[in-house]
């Protein structure tokens, strides 16, 4: 039971709520989807009417980001509101261990129900958290499992659409028991590769594509770009039908839907990567009861302020094993403020990285710890049509500087960018006299956040699981991968 203070609190949030009218809370979770790309934020050329239309309903946020642009390792930051190296597991693949504390025992205890659905990329060991797991794995089979997680046979569902990871968001609204408030953890599979043809009735004309500047403009592209939009398209049709079933079941109106992507479209220079087009997601809240529509943020929030909202809303407390901040005051007011930098990281994905990044709301400052190697993007965005022509243009000497970005070896130990005047974060400021106060200023902060969450350069490196220029395994792949304990334990990580 909540406390009488905290009891308090809540129903003064709602206006006088009793307790069994805690909201509900869904939360959706793109898989490789960039921030702009759907019409909520301004490419037109990805038709998302239900995203669209979430957003229209609720808030945007302009400036959200994530904490690292790597599927698990973002995942299991966002469910212990906890930067990923204070989660134990900071590299892809790393089980989140049994230790860790994640919001959703805390609303389970607090007298929520907890499901989830779809991909499930944090391990065994916090499956118990939810009192029902629906895992989609990755050939297209829906593995169910039950009470805390005990797994099921196969059952094959609909040709094509198991691919979505979105198959059985719906199914778990209607099975929800109807006398406890619930939180939904439903993510989907879409738009992470690989990519399929006519998985939606009408495909995306490759002409009418948005290609950023460091992506070649060639038929190869356009059409790998094309796929990635059809995915999107399918991942906005469940959005649709969560939210139908919300209006069918007369909750909407006091259910919390929060909608995100895990990290950047799987491109080079987007996908694992610390810029922009990695870490910063699209970030819409629809509350009917408590968010007005149509409001627009440009406050800054990070995926590790997730859990304490969810929590605070909930009437609960998070605790100081949180690291994040709760941006309820933004849901009250679109100006508040409740951070002024955002922090990011970059680790172990497929590859040898090691980075960091601090940005406010305007510039962003990197630090490479591994200028040595070259700006690679993760193993499927390597085997990619689109990185695959530009390692045949870049023999030739055929690409412009920003698209040759991947192939530079040193890479800068610094880098500084105007986000605003420089969205794609081209041209690199660190050695400009106009912004050497900017750049202290970030220095600074990120130090201070170093000092603050105990983080460090590991003297052992990971070693490459693909190869650079191929995609295809080395023999430094092996699977399962062990947890960050068993790799200290054999010498093969550090600690």
């Amino acid at each position: 039971m909540m406390k009488p203070v905290l009891l308090s609190f809540f129903m003064a949030f709602v206006g006088g709520a009793v307790a069994q009218d805690r909201p509900n809370i869904v939360f959706i979770i793109a898989d490789d989807m960039a921030w702009d790309d759907s019409g909520a934020y301004g490419n037109p050329e990805v038709p998302t009417p239900n995203i669209d239309q979430l957003a229209g309903q609720g808030m945007r946020f302009n400036q959200a980001f994530l904490t690292a642009s790597s599927c698990s390792p973002s995942r299991s930051s966002i469910i212990t509101g906890r930067y990923p190296h204070n989660t134990e597991a900071e590299e892809l693949h790393w089980p989140l261990p049994a230790e860790q504390i994640t919001f959703v025992e805390k609303l389970r205890n607090g007298g929520y129900w907890t499901a989830a659905a779809g991909k499930w990329h944090l391990g065994d060991a916090v499956r118990d958290r939810f009192d029902l797991v629906r895992e989609t794995d990755t050939s297209g089979f829906q593995l169910p499992t039950g009470e805390a997680g005990q797994a099921g046979k196969f059952i094959e569902t609909m040709e094509g659409e198991a691919q979505s990871g979105c198959t059985e968001w719906v199914p778990l609204l209607k099975e929800r028991p109807k006398e406890k408030p619930f939180f939904l953890w439903l993510a989907a599979l879409d738009p992470h590769r690989p990519y399929h043809e006519n998985i939606i009735s009408s495909p995306t004309d490759p002409a009418q594509v948005r290609l950023a500047p460091y992506h070649l403009d060639t038929p190869e592209v356009r059409r790998d770009y094309a796929l990635y939009y059809d995915e999107i398209r399918r991942l906005d049709k469940y959005v649709g039908l969560v939210m139908k079933e919300l209006s069918d079941q007369k909750i909407a109106e006091n259910t919390l839907v929060l909608f995100i992507s895990d990290n950047g479209r799987p491109f080079p220079r987007d996908k694992t990567s610390i810029y922009d087009s990695g870490i910063r997601t699209p970030f819409i809240v629809r509350w009917p009861k408590q968010v007005k529509p149509e409001q627009v943020t440009d406050s800054l929030v990070s995926a590790i302020d997730i859990a304490p909202t969810f929590l605070e809303i909930a009437g609960l407390t998070a605790g100081e094993r949180f690291q994040g901040k709760s941006f309820v005051p933004v849901l009250k007011d679109p100006k508040a403020s409740i951070r002024e930098v955002i922090f990011a990281e970059q680790n172990w994905h497929d590859y040898e990285a090691h980075a960091r990044a601090a940005r406010d709301q305007r510039f962003k400052y990197i630090r490479n710890a591994y200028p040595d190697l070259p700006l690679t993007p993760s193993a499927d965005g390597v085997r990619s049509p689109t990185f695959q022509s530009m390692i045949a243009l870049h023999a030739s000497g055929k690409l412009t500087p920003a698209q040759s970005v991947y192939f530079v070896q040193p890479r800068p130990m610094e880098e500084l960018y105007d986000c605003e005047a420089d969205p794609h974060e081209i041209n690199n400021l660190v050695a400009e006299p106009a912004h050497q106060k900017t750049l202290a200023a970030l220095r600074t902060a990120l130090d201070a956040w170093e000092k603050d969450t105990k983080d460090y350069v590991p003297d052992l490196r990971t070693a490459d699981e693909f190869d650079r220029r191929t995609g295809l395994p080395t023999p430094a792949r092996v699977r399962p991968r062990l947890s960050k304990a068993e790799m200290v334990k054999k010498g093969l990580a550090a600690p």
